[in-house]
This record gives C-alpha cells, structure tokens and sequence, in this order.
C-alpha cells in the first residue's frame, strides 16, 4: 500500500474520530457525569425510549424496500431480505467509517445476488438526492412557518438573536466554523473523486443509468410512501424521546421537528453517526425553546448514544444472518454435488 493510500485511509477513519471526539470532548468537559447517571437509571422512561427504537428499524427496513424498487427498472432482482440487511450493515458500518456505508452496501448485493456495483451505487446516489432535497425542503418550510413563532419567544423573554449569538463562547464559534470547513473539504473529496471516475466511461454509464432508474420504477406511489415512511419513521425516532425526560415531554411537535431538521443537517459533518455535531446543534435549539443547557445536555448524550447502540446491534444480526444463509447454500451445494455423484 502507497503512502497516498495510508494517508486518505488515515484521513476517512481517524479525522472524523478526532473532529466528533474533539467537539464531545468541549461539549461535556465540565459536565456532571453524576447527575447524568442519576437521570439515566432513574428518572428516564425507559418504555418510551424502547418504544422509539422500534421506528429506529423501521426507517432501514423501508429503506430497503425502496432500494429494491429502483433497483427493477435496472434488471436487478435481489432478495428483498439481502436489500434490508445491506441496508442494516451499511449504517453500522459508517459509525465506524463515516460514508463508506453506501458503497459497502452496493459490494453486500454485488456478493449475495450478483448486483451490478456501478448500477447499485447509482440507485444509492440518486436517493441521497431525493433524501436530500426532502430535508431541504421541510428545512425552508419549517424555517418560514417559524419566523412569528420566533419573535413571539423573543418577545416574551426578553431575548434577541444577537444576545443569542452574543451567549457563545469563542470555542462555540470554532466548533461552528470547523463543522463548516470539514463539510467543505469532504463535498471537495467527494466531488473529486467523481471526477476520478468519470474517466471510466463504463462504469459511469453505469452510474448514470443508475440515477435514471427512478423514472421507470414500476410504482411511483410505492416509492412515494417509501420515501416519506423512511422521514417519518426517523422523525418519530426522535420525536418520541421527548417524552422520556420530563424537562422535554411538554415540548410539542413544532420544537421537536425544527430540532430534528437541524440535527439531520449536522450530520452532514463526516464523524461517526453524527457524534459531536449533532449534539451541538440539536442541545442549541433545546436550549432556544427554553429548556436548560443541563438538561439539554442530557438529552443528547442519553438519546444519541442509546439509539446508536441500536445501529451495531442490527449490523450484527445482519451479518450472521447472511453469513447463515451463505453456509447454507453451500451445504446445500455439497450435499446436491453429493447426490449426483451417487446417482452416476
């Protein structure tokens, strides 16, 4: 392996580690661990955070389901199960490696099913399109519908956004601008490394036929519900958790879906499962709809981690579960070899 190779390798895993790390690290270094303990064996609904990561698995499941879809247009038929558990190990993978789980779980169909790479990847490409423009979306509606509901909280308290921005530390200022130049230096890579790929005009073919697909998915409105399914899924993720805390379960709807727009665009900083931005920004908006910095604190500590370990734990079942069916296949295999070779 080249020195340019360890390096880029170096950068993918131990840069998103040090950012996330390095942001978690301001974000509790004064905290009070104990009072985090106390809240986290005896005052959280524990049924309610259970209840939450039941849609936890469902956005993945609908994820795979859509995947399948517009992977028919292309001439691709894979198990409906591989698509799921490619889904599954993709998100667990990426905790460990940020991104790289859209490319891994093109190779688990390329491997279980024999899908094209290219086409698959192009499939993937072409829902973090709509995914994307989805949450742009909502963000810009969500932002309009709230521009009264924000004067009247300023109104009220007394506040105004320049006290807010005055409220910042000069640490919470660098965490913001590292965010940003992170994000800029990852699309920079990303977009480079398209341009690498350009020069393969196959594989591109591929890749191009791949984001076409869309338009001749055999059900539109099956896509349709998929898509908003997947958000609703992950809203309720979250949304639920307010109500295991009693410092957040008055809050309603509007809070939490302005909260949750803002945590789904922050984890477009490339550290492991969002780990670090995602607590800044979501703890920030908590902190603008009243609720103290301790509590928020909590919150996103508590929630973030808890619903993380759900991630591992559906990778794993995933990889035994294909790794079951791939030892099965070839006993199936051996033992048909077996019979043919008696019966001659």
């Amino acid at each position: 392996m080249n020195s340019n190779k360890i390096i880029k390798k170096t950068y993918n895993i131990v840069l998103p580690i040090l950012l996330g790390g390095g942001i978690l690290y301001w974000m509790y270094r004064d905290f009070d661990f104990s009072s985090l303990r106390h809240t986290f064996f005896h005052e959280m609904n524990w049924w309610w955070m259970m209840f939450s990561l039941v849609f936890g698995v469902t956005a993945q499941l609908f994820r795979g389901l859509r995947w399948k879809l517009t992977l028919a247009p292309l001439g691709e038929y894979p198990r409906k199960s591989d698509c799921i558990h490619a889904v599954f190990l993709s998100y667990a993978l990426s905790i460990v490696i940020p991104r790289i789980g859209e490319v891994a779980r093109c190779g688990i169909l390329t491997k279980y099913d024999g899908t094209s790479f290219p086409k698959a990847l192009g499939t993937v490409v072409t829902e973090r399109i709509i995914d994307s423009l989805l949450v742009m979306i909502t963000a810009m509606l969500v932002f309009f519908m709230q521009i009264k509901v924000f004067g009247i909280f300023f109104d009220e308290t007394g506040t105004s956004i320049l006290e807010i921005l005055q409220g910042f530390t000069a640490t919470g200022y660098i965490v913001t601008a590292v965010c940003m130049v992170s994000t800029i230096i990852f699309l920079y890579i990303a977009i480079h490394k398209m341009a690498i790929l350009s020069g393969v005009k196959k594989v591109v073919g591929n890749i191009k036929e791949g984001m076409t697909s869309l338009k001749n998915v055999r059900s539109k409105s099956l896509f349709t519900f998929y898509t908003f399914a997947i958000w609703v899924s992950y809203f309720l993720h979250y949304y639920i958790t307010f109500y295991c805390f009693d410092f957040t379960e008055h809050l309603g709807l509007t809070a939490a879906l302005v909260s949750f727009i803002v945590g789904s665009i922050s984890v477009i900083v490339p550290t492991p499962n969002g780990a670090g931005p995602w607590h800044f920004a979501v703890k920030t908006i908590l902190i603008l709809y009243g609720i103290a910095e301790n509590d928020a604190v909590t919150f996103v500590l508590i929630v973030h981690t808890v619903q993380t370990a759900l991630v591992p734990l559906l990778g794993i079942y995933s990889a035994i579960a294909l790794q079951t069916r791939e030892k099965s296949a070839v006993c199936r295999q051996e033992a048909s070899d077996a019979n043919t070779v008696v019966a001659n």
